[in-house]
This record gives structure tokens, C-alpha cells and sequence, in this order.
């Protein structure tokens, strides 16, 4: 039995810049915060207040997920973690997801109380607050995701292929190379900010049509659309951190085409486990059956084209 690394540090290719990056649309969304309910408290806004609150919202869901970094920085190399800390950031999107749920049931529940009894709205002192709150979205996702997307060049594409029909795989998987890089804590941070972005442009349509034509019922109904949107979202995170914590399978084509690749030279695949360690970094552990006189090496050396592989662990039994 053999082991290919004894590193254990599993993190994202951009670790430390999406932390600096994180820290930075804190400070931005925290100055934003201060100015809005102390400008709200001065000109006697409770909207004005009432936004800034939201506010505060954001930045508590960007120190999870900076805190998060930060944590798995500090202990990528601490011995307690058995496959390192690369899972901490799938753990802070998962609970991020959960957050924006309960905001997108909170909406929901808001916009149908107004629909039944609607609220009288300050249409002039609404519109620029909401036009305000959208313009330090985009700034934030702008900041979140400047050159965080994922990379798909470092994923398990050989660069020596002997077979012409491993190379016709290439492309067919770059989805799932993408999930495989993909860093959920950032995409997390994100989609808190784009939520809130996309309710922003829905709220300032309802409040122009509720202005323009009495229509007051349009501000809950833009409502009830964001928390929809949001909803949608929060399950896609939900899915995808839920599946990586539970050690699911993270690439079926990658799993065949490990199979595929042991087994080409008469010998069997007993047994495969393959999971996510952390954005770009998967785990494996094989055992392998064969007759002929051959060492976990070998099988090591078979597998190291498949550039995610960062643990593996190879059993082989003699028949």
C-alpha cells in the first residue's frame, strides 16, 4: 500500500487573493454601512437606516467567508485536519447558502404581507437608496471576481497521452474540471452580493412603476421575484457544497477514465474512491488486483497525467 503525497495542503490556486479581495468588499460594504445609518439617523431616514442594516447583513456573510480563508490558511498544515483544510471553504458556502435561504424566506414572507396590506412608500427618498445599494453591489462583485473564475488549465488532461481516445475526452469534461477547481466560499460571497444586486434592480423597477403609474402592488411583487431568484441560487450552492461534505463522487467521467486507464492492461479495479480534498485537488484511494509482479509504483506512475490528483492511495493484491 502506497501513498503518492504526504502534503496535505489542498487549497485553491487564488487562495490568498480572494481572502485580500474578500477583506476588501468587507471594508467597502462595512464604510457603506456606517454612512447610510448615520446619514439615516441625521436626515431622519428609516429607510436610509433600514438599508444600512441590510448592509450589515452582507458584511457579516463576507467575514464568514474571509474568516474561512484566513482559518484554512492558518491550518493547512495542522496535523488534526487527515486530508488538510482545503474543505473549510465548501463548509463556509454551504452555511453562507443556508443564510441566504432564510433572507430569500424573509422576502418572501415580507412581499406577500404587503401585496395583503400594502404599506405607503417614499418613492423619492426609496429610489436613489435602492440605485445607491446597487452601485456598491456591482463594485463588490467587480471586486469578488476579478480574475477569481475558475481555471480549467491545470485540470487532469494528459499532456502525453499514448491513446487517441483518452485525447477525444478532453473537452467533453471541462464542466466538471471547472467544479472541480470551482472555490465555493468565493462563489458564495458572490451570489451574496449578486442577490442583492438583482433584488436592488427589481426593487428600483417596482418603486419607477409604483411612481409612474400608483401601482404600489409592483415593490412586492419585485419582491417576491428576488426572493425567488435567490431561492434558486441558495439550492444550487446548497447542492453543490452538500455534495462535496458528503464526499460524493465529485467527477463520474474522471472515475471511468481512472478505470479505464488501470485496467488496460488485463488487470482489475476492485475498488475506487474518489472525493474532493479542495478546489483543484481530489483525493483517490484504488485497490487493484492483478497476476502479474507489480507495485503500487507502477499504478502511481500509470495516474500521474491526471493533473487533480493530489492524494492517492494504491492497495495492490497478487493473484
Amino acid at each position: 500500500m502506497s501513498t503518492t503525497s504526504h502534503s496535505h495542503v489542498f487549497l485553491g490556486e487564488g487562495h490568498d487573493k480572494n481572502e485580500r479581495r474578500t477583506w476588501a468588499v468587507i471594508v467597502l460594504c462595512a464604510v457603506m454601512m456606517v454612512a447610510e445609518i448615520v446619514g439615516g439617523l441625521l436626515f431622519g431616514s428609516i429607510a436610509l437606516v433600514a438599508d444600512g442594516l441590510h448592509m450589515s447583513t452582507h458584511a457579516s456573510a463576507l467575514l464568514l467567508a474571509a474568516l474561512a480563508y484566513r482559518y484554512a490558511r492558518r491550518h493547512a498544515e495542522d496535523p488534526r485536519f487527515s486530508f488538510g483544510t482545503g474543505k473549510l471553504g465548501d463548509l463556509a458556502g454551504f452555511s453562507s447558502a443556508i443564510v441566504l435561504l432564510m433572507i430569500a424566506v424573509l422576502i418572501g414572507y415580507e412581499a406577500i404581507a404587503r401585496l395583503i396590506a400594502p404599506v405607503p412608500i417614499s418613492f423619492n427618498e426609496a429610489i436613489p437608496i435602492a440605485v445607491l445599494g446597487l452601485i456598491v453591489n456591482v463594485v463588490s462583485a467587480l471586486l469578488l471576481s476579478g480574475g477569481s473564475h475558475d481555471h480549467a488549465h491545470s485540470d487532469d488532461h494528459s499532456h502525453s497521452y499514448e491513446h487517441s481516445h483518452e485525447h477525444s475526452h478532453d473537452h467533453s469534461h471541462a464542466h466538471a474540471h471547472g467544479k472541480a477547481h470551482r472555490d465555493n466560499n468565493m462563489r458564495a460571497a458572490i451570489i451574496h452580493v449578486l442577490a442583492d444586486a438583482v433584488v436592488s434592480v427589481l426593487v428600483i423597477a417596482g418603486l419607477l412603476l409604483g411612481r409612474t403609474f400608483g401601482w404600489l402592488f409592483m415593490d412586492p411583487l419585485a419582491g417576491l421575484a428576488g426572493a425567488a431568484v435567490i431561492a434558486s441560487w441558495s439550492y444550487g450552492l446548497i447542492r453543490d457544497t452538500g455534495a462535496i461534505l458528503l464526499d460524493m463522487n465529485p467527477d463520474r467521467g474522471m472515475a471511468e477514465r481512472v478505470r479505464a486507464t488501470i485496467e488496460r492492461d488485463g488487470d482489475r479495479l476492485e475498488d475506487l474512491h474518489l472525493w474532493r480534498l479542495g478546489p483543484g485537488h481530489l483525493g483517490a484511494i484504488l485497490s487493484v488486483v492483478t497476476t502479474k509482479p507489480r507495485d503500487a509504483g507502477h499504478y502511481r506512475r500509470l495516474l500521474r497525467h491526471f493533473r487533480n490528483l493530489s492524494h492517492v492511495t494504491v492497495e495492490v493484491q497478487q493473484t
